[in-house]
């Protein structure tokens, strides 16, 4: 197993203490974050035809249309492998430039987050009080055994309240639907430009396991589309909150303790959005995105067209702090998470890798964290620190919010074929696949030895075991997508550190189930939230090698 980087050093997690290092490398030719994961080249297992985006008010629904035999939906680019160009990540051409229609648009990332937060400061002596207990809850927790920690996916409920001046401001549902779009990828990693991450800082990818939902029901119980919107005589609004608020123009917002509350509105002085960190004022708390920056179509304009403004400022909301620390430029500044880099300022535009500064080289600034100050397609990652931060967030301050909507996800998977046989997989600080075993006399390779398997899984293994010497280990890749491995008796199949390619984008790990010999049934929750199921029935794959059968709910 490799051993997790630290604040400062200059250690490459790349699996440096491993003879090969080139596993986090996504375009390496192992592992995967590549292309060799597959048995073949052939890419249209991926394309848009087989993987249609599921639209609006359809999920769940009894007479949704049946999916067809390619099984799972994206928005994925045809052919991308899960590594998508930055610019292609809003699943078509980037919207045209600001331009007189829209000269608000700013050019130049600007986040308030911090002015609020010394606002409160000066303003509210209960805030000052409430942010210190948080930081210490937060440490404590970071301290706890992970047993003891919050396990699962947490699913946020998202209302939006459009606030606008002008037509064009009152921007369209489809628009808002490709933030929350935007928002699951970004949070659950499956962003397919994490490829464009340089392989020295790969293995901090983090996923959060957070993903967003529109609001259901309205605070009155009643249904609702978790959108709303509203009129307003002023032209423009600033980080002051006035915009929370009907009596100053705005909209009021939903309780925050059972929602997320993300005003749309236009901002003056070229704000891009601001948040309110834990422990502000609770008709206050939520985020704030001009009317330009939200989502990856209409409005959105570049450098900020692809809806990660939302990504950064919910990071804050989630008590994420600017990745420099917010000293300026002294290099003093903390983050308080130890796998970020230290570094001076922040960063705008695209940086080319390295940028070094504060003496943090041969890597540099982390400048595609989410939480710098780049263009929108240079940003691309929270690391491991940063969601665990955010996790012990949604522990505690903000465990309201996830009440009863986390899913389970499996301890590690362990198996037996047989009589005093123990099979045990995990996964390793560089995301591959080890593995050890008992075999009746000893622990092999050894009592502290793996034996490793490769890849880059955003999953655990789930393995099954139909018959003696049988297994088969199904993980997810850093395209979303299922591979498989198997050991017959003999060798692992298709090799020790290859997997064979499964298709579809997977929102959940795999479960498995075997009722015969040389039967498996695996179901997945695709990205409409459906279950999805394939199956190898002794001969083949079905429906088909890449396909899955659509099975509903949400």
């Amino acid at each position: 197993m490799v051993t997790a980087k630290k604040r400062n050093t200059s250690k490459n997690t790349t699996g440096a203490d491993r003879a090969d290092s080139s596993v986090m490398n996504p375009s390496g030719d192992t592992g995967m974050g590549g292309t060799a994961m597959r048995a073949d080249s052939d890419a249209a297992a991926m394309s848009g035809n087989a993987m249609d985006a599921v639209k609006a008010g359809t999920e769940g629904r009894g007479d949704s249309p049946a999916k067809d035999g390619s099984g799972m939906t994206s928005a994925m680019p045809s052919g991308m492998q899960g590594f998508a160009p930055a610019s292609d990540v809003s699943g078509g051409e980037p919207p045209s430039g600001g331009g007189p229609d829209r000269p608000d648009a700013p050019q130049q990332r600007t986040c308030a987050v911090m002015d609020v937060h010394r606002r409160l400061l000066s303003q509210d002596p209960a805030y000052a009080s409430a942010r210190a207990a948080i930081e210490n809850a937060t440490l404590g927790l970071l301290a706890r055994d992970g047993a003891a920690r919050l396990s699962g996916v947490a699913r946020i409920p998202v209302v939006f309240h459009v606030v606008w001046h002008t037509p064009q401001q009152n921007i369209g549902d489809a628009q808002l639907n490709s933030q929350i779009d935007v928002l699951n990828r970004d949070f659950r990693a499956t962003n397919p430009d994490t490829s464009t991450v340089p392989a020295v800082f790969g293995g901090l990818i983090g996923d959060a396991q957070i993903e967003f939902v529109l609001a259901t029901q309205d605070p009155d119980g009643n249904p609702t589309n978790g959108i709303t919107r509203t009129s307003t005589s002023v032209a423009s609004f600033s980080s002051d909150d006035r915009v929370k608020s009907a009596a100053t123009g705005g909209a009021d917002g939903w309780p925050a303790d059972r929602y997320l509350n993300l005003w749309v509105a236009p901002l003056s002085g070229g704000l891009l959005g601001y948040a309110q960190f834990p422990g502000g004022p609770a008709q206050t708390d939520g985020v704030v995105v001009t009317y330009t920056a939200c989502g990856t179509s209409g409005t959105a304009t570049p450098p900020f067209h692809l809806g990660r403004t939302a990504t950064h400022e919910i990071g804050h909301f989630l008590n994420l702090f600017h990745i420099w620390g917010d000293d300026g430029t002294g290099c003093g500044g903390s983050d308080q998470v130890d796998d970020t880099p230290n570094q001076a300022g922040y960063n705008v535009g695209a940086p080319a890798f390295p940028h070094v500064s504060c003496n943090n080289g041969p890597n540099g600034d982390l400048f595609m964290d989410y939480m710098d100050y780049v263009d929108d397609p240079a940003m691309v990652m929270f690391t491991a620190g940063q969601v665990a931060r955010m996790r012990a967030c949604l522990e505690t301050t903000r465990a309201s919010l996830i009440a009863g909507t986390t899913r389970p996800t499996p301890a590690g998977p362990v198996v037996s074929w047989g009589s005093d046989r123990i099979d045990a997989f995990v996964l390793g600080t560089d995301r591959a696949v080890y593995h050890k075993w008992w075999d009746g006399a000893a622990w092999r390779p050894s009592v502290t030895d793996y034996e490793y398997m490769g890849g880059i899984c955003m999953s655990e293994a789930e393995v099954a075991s139909w018959g003696p010497s049988r297994l088969d280990a199904f993980v997810v890749g850093t395209d979303r997508a299922l591979y498989h491995k198997w050991w017959d008796g003999t060798a692992w199949g298709p090799s020790v550190t290859d997997y064979e390619y499964l298709g579809g984008i997977c929102m959940s790990p795999p479960r498995l189930a075997s009722w015969g010999p040389d039967r498996l049934d695996a179901f997945v929750i695709g990205t409409d939230s459906a279950l999805y199921h394939k199956w190898w029935d002794g001969t083949a794959w079905g429906p088909s090698v890449t396909g899955y059968e659509y099975m509903g709910g949400i």
